[in-house]
């Protein structure tokens, strides 16, 4: 059985342990956090039970997705004997940088190290490491279990067996890859941001309402969810560091709307605190 670690138990975390464990993954889930350790085992196994319910799981898988799955608040006991890390923290470049210092020095060699990253530099975390060609970005999807794609980018020294590694990960996981060479915001981040982005000058702007536009872009474009409630479902706060890493390397288009800002300074970041462009209960 293949083992892989995944390091950070928030929403991307817990959902990519979830989706490894039930194809048959071994799994080690490291949080320095143990409340959020708690949060995520609860979480899972109410996945598990819950998609046992609707008849998308049989019982014995539910039983193997929980044995597959062990929570770890120590890293190097976490990331023993894997052959992939994938590392899904804040969307923050110096923690991200921090992290991977860390797993270069505690992995094997033969390791490979993946960012979950939605648009920031594997380049750049790479180069902090001694193993460049084995460091890539897989961008999984919220949530991780129903979302079909992932992002594969390579950066500028990854490998070539790294990336069919990954690709056969990914492919084990039941989902669809796209190849991305390294450029900021890769392919959905791009287009997204700047959707949303501009949804949000709209809602500013009183154009119409937020209920209004995500009804326009669902049912007028065909888009499953409206760019306003993706945002809060992303979070806020998530969204905002994408669109200020955007706007620094790619230019003025990717100005954050100055409602995401104020938002975000009001503590309104979506789903996870009840309130974003939408009031959840």
């Amino acid at each position: 059985m293949t083992k892989l670690a995944v390091i950070g138990s928030g929403v991307m975390g817990r959902g990519i342990a979830y989706a490894a464990a039930l194809n048959g993954f071994s799994v080690a889930l490291y949080d320095i956090n143990s409340n959020s350790l708690l949060s995520a085992e609860n979480y899972i196994k109410d996945e598990l039970i819950k998609s046992e319910q609707k008849g998308y799981i049989s019982n014995s898988a539910v039983e193997e997705g929980v044995k597959n799955i062990t929570y770890c608040s120590d890293m190097k006991v976490a990331v023993e004997d894997c052959s992939l890390v994938i590392e899904a923290v804040l969307e923050i470049m110096e923690i991200k940088i921090k992290v991977f210092k860390e797993l270069d020095t505690l992995c094997s060699p033969e390791t490979i190290l993946a960012t979950n990253t939605s648009t920031m530099s594997p380049t750049e975390i790479g180069a902090q490491t001694s193993r460049p060609d084995k460091v890539i970005a897989m961008h999984f999807f919220n949530p991780v279990h129903k979302m079909k794609l992932i992002e594969i980018i390579r950066g500028l020294e990854t490998s070539e067996e790294t990336v069919r590694y990954v690709r056969a990960i990914s492919e084990k996981m039941k989902k669809e890859t796209v190849e991305v060479n390294e450029f900021p915001g890769f392919i959905t981040s791009r287009m997204n941001c700047l959707i949303g982005n501009e949804a949000m000058n709209m809602f500013m702007e009183g154009v119409a309402s937020a209920e209004d536009i995500d009804k326009a872009i669902k049912l007028g474009l065909n888009h499953p969810m409206g760019p306003l409630a993706l945002a809060d479902l992303v979070g806020l706060d998530t969204r905002l560091r994408n669109m200020e890493y955007l706007h620094q390397t790619l230019g003025e288009k990717y100005r954050p709307c100055p409602l995401l800002t104020k938002y975000v300074k009001a503590g309104k970041l979506g789903v996870k605190t009840g309130s974003g462009f939408f009031n959840y209960s």
